[in-house]
């Protein structure tokens, strides 16, 4: 009658871990959540998640976004830090200070930020004296 097994529980866990700001609500604040966002009103403050944010073509957030991916097809005005993917679609409208580990734009965005890419960096070769003395010419 009672199920114990965790994977039912995971499940259930899992369902409730969507946080939903719907059309035509505005929230005024700070928010953590280690769970996704989706945001199809109005939100100004401060948002922490570990989760995925979506902004949907309604949606509008103004103060800072600290999260790993984001999906934006609505606007967006502050600071916006990934360390993961920011995908944004045509409708998208960002505007401010972004920090992200990937970038993904589709034609027709507007996009009028100050953009810093923290994705993996690879080590350059220093000054180029990998083979010293032993320089080969045409």
């Amino acid at each position: 009658m009672f199920s114990d097994n965790k994977k039912d529980k995971q499940h259930i866990e899992g369902l409730s871990s969507q946080n939903i700001i719907s059309q035509g609500t505005k929230i005024v604040g700070d928010f953590t959540s280690e769970g996704d966002f989706r945001i199809d009103g109005t939100l100004e403050g401060n948002i922490v998640t570990s989760g995925k944010v979506v902004v949907g073509k309604s949606g509008v957030i103004k103060g800072t976004l600290q999260g790993t991916d984001a999906y934006f097809e609505g606007k967006f005005s502050g600071k916006l830090t990934l360390s993961g993917t920011l995908t944004l679609k045509a409708s998208a409208e960002i505007d401010g200070e972004v920090v992200a580990g990937k970038l993904a734009v589709e034609p027709g965005a507007n996009f009028n930020v100050s953009c810093i890419m923290k994705g993996s960096v690879k080590e350059m070769n220093k000054g180029g004296q990998q083979g010293k003395g032993t320089e080969k010419t045409a």
